[in-house]
């Protein structure tokens, strides 16, 4: 007689069902916090630069900060400059890589559908421009870039075990490949990610269930941007550290516009950006000071936080 669907995935490793239990994650970063904040959408060194002066006027600790336009539409002097503000503020500094379909010609990406695809790798041509967006990154001194694409995460994993790109280096899986189950969480880490930025709608329980299959941090959104459903869960955020971590938690705004690609045209809007985003994450963190206050977070420049060279 076959197994049953849930003998079957309690044999490979994984849970046969949500955790409703919403057990406590016994799982750490490697300095032993539980949690770390982020800031995504930052998009230049002018940004960067408010972002850390709101951190310090806010008071919370800043952990993270991410880009979602692409090393590509950067110069040098700015991804220089980003490096110099990560390195001296001991703050991981991920850029997105570069080309994508919504960046090309295709008309898929522009379609009812384009949210299935606009993120992905289109074609050979794409995926050594990627691969060169990762290398000009490196060159420059970042060590921590975003993934949209499986293929591309596999390539970039391949290169690392022939001692081409460092070891250190974190790969964190962007919000926009959509997954949100414990399987395709185990597969992504199989295939050497970092970090998981999980669907931004998922339970306590869901979110539970994921993090009992793997031991990577899990990135997810507390202020969730207006393209991926606009709400905050600033009162989920004690639960979610104390049954999901590692994580970093993730504040953008719930009622933005889209900005990407971002540019100098958009600088005033990207700086409001940087204040709100920050001002969202204070709201965040005193929850948690209230209602969990004994959750670790770490220093800035921790083990495993992957700061600019």
């Amino acid at each position: 007689m076959s197994l049953k669907a849930e003998d079957s995935l309690k044999r490979i490793g994984l849970p046969s069902r949500d955790l409703a239990e919403l057990p406590h994650s016994t799982k750490r970063f490697p300095d032993g916090a539980q949690y770390r904040i982020e800031i995504p959408s930052v998009e230049s060194p002018e940004q960067l630069r408010r972002v850390v002066e709101k951190a310090e006027e806010y008071e919370i600790p800043l952990h993270r900060v991410s880009q979602g336009s692409g090393v590509m539409l950067l110069t040098d002097k700015e991804i220089e400059q980003m490096v110099e503000i990560g390195r001296s503020e001991g703050i991981e500094v991920s850029l997105f890589t570069g080309p994508r379909a919504s960046y090309d010609i295709g008309a898929t990406s522009k379609s009812a559908n384009s949210a299935a695809v606009s993120w992905r790798i289109r074609g050979a041509d794409q995926l050594r421009h990627a691969v060169e967006d990762i290398r000009r990154g490196l060159h420059l001194g970042i060590k921590s870039f975003l993934v949209s694409d499986e293929g591309l995460l596999w390539v970039l994993n391949e290169m690392k075990k022939e001692d081409e790109i460092p070891k250190e280096v974190v790969w964190k899986i962007s919000v926009t490949t959509g997954h949100g189950n414990p399987a395709s969480a185990r597969l992504l880490e199989k295939l050497g990610a970092g970090t998981l930025n999980v669907m931004t709608d998922l339970s306590l329980p869901q979110l539970a269930s994921i993090r009992s299959a793997i031991k990577i941090p899990l990135d997810v959104y507390i202020s969730v941007p207006t393209s991926y459903g606009g709400f905050v869960r600033h009162y989920d955020v004690p639960d979610m550290v104390r049954v999901a971590s590692p994580i970093y938690l993730k504040f953008s705004i719930p009622l933005g516009q889209n900005v990407y690609p971002a540019g100098k045209h958009l600088l005033g809007t990207m700086l409001g950006y940087a204040d709100e985003e920050v001002r969202q994450a204070r709201i965040g963190y005193e929850h948690l000071q209230r209602y969990y206050p004994l959750a670790r977070t770490s220093k800035r420049g921790a083990k495993g936080l992957a700061v600019p060279a």
